[in-house]
């Protein structure tokens, strides 16, 4: 019968702790992230600014700025979109937060923004990086902005590089749809938007190469 030496079970047993310290160690290393993570998210909320200066400064900034809430999936920047708040905007990406991340009912900050008809806070999460075209319930912020007659936030879309072609779930686009209303500021939106990219303007519809 084998026979286990005392000097095996003291080994094991070290073995064993030391795995347990290890592993408390990072699952307190994820509750300090977590713990940093949502007091930025109720701090961008209260505009509080100095515990968001105060947390900006940590080393892991990079991955604290884009916590989501658990229930909602919002971001700082869904936060600050959601109140028209474009300092704020300004100041959170400056410091790495993604415009691109969708909350859980699908929508983007620039979605956001588009459905509040703010053209700052577009202008400001596109020179950030927001692409031009996420759907959210099927539709892209150009149709939005094109069902809401936005004149100005159409516009920046389109300057951007918004596809006017892209379609929602019924089949139809953004230009489908100025014809449908009939509104002649949106009309000479796109067409002032045509004119441009004919012409080799700095912007073009779709993704470039």
């Amino acid at each position: 019968m084998f026979k286990v030496s005392p000097a095996f079970f003291r080994n094991w047993a070290r073995i064993v702790v030391l795995s347990l310290v290890a592993l408390s160690g990072v699952a307190v290393a994820q509750v300090g992230l977590q713990s940093d993570g949502y007091k930025l998210l109720k701090a961008v909320r209260d505009r509080d600014g100095a515990v968001v200066n105060e947390i900006v400064q940590k080393p892991n900034i990079g991955t604290l700025i884009n916590t989501r809430d658990l229930s909602s999936g919002e971001t700082v920047l869904h936060i600050v979109a959601a109140r028209r708040d474009t300092p704020w905007i300004r100041f959170l990406t400056a410091y790495g937060a993604d415009p691109n991340l969708a909350d859980k009912k699908g929508e983007t900050p620039l979605m956001i923004s588009t459905r509040l008809g703010h053209v700052e806070g577009v202008t400001e999460l596109l020179e950030a990086g927001a692409h031009v075209d996420p759907v959210s319930n099927g539709e892209t912020p150009l149709i939005v902005a094109v069902h809401g007659r936005d004149v100005p936030v159409v516009r920046v879309l389109l300057a951007n590089g918004a596809d006017p072609e892209r379609t929602d779930n019924s089949g139809r686009s953004a230009r489908d749809y100025v014809a449908q209303i009939g509104d002649r500021r949106l009309a000479e939106a796109f067409a002032n938007a045509d004119a441009e990219a004919k012409q080799g303007g700095k912007k073009q519809y779709g993704p470039s190469f």
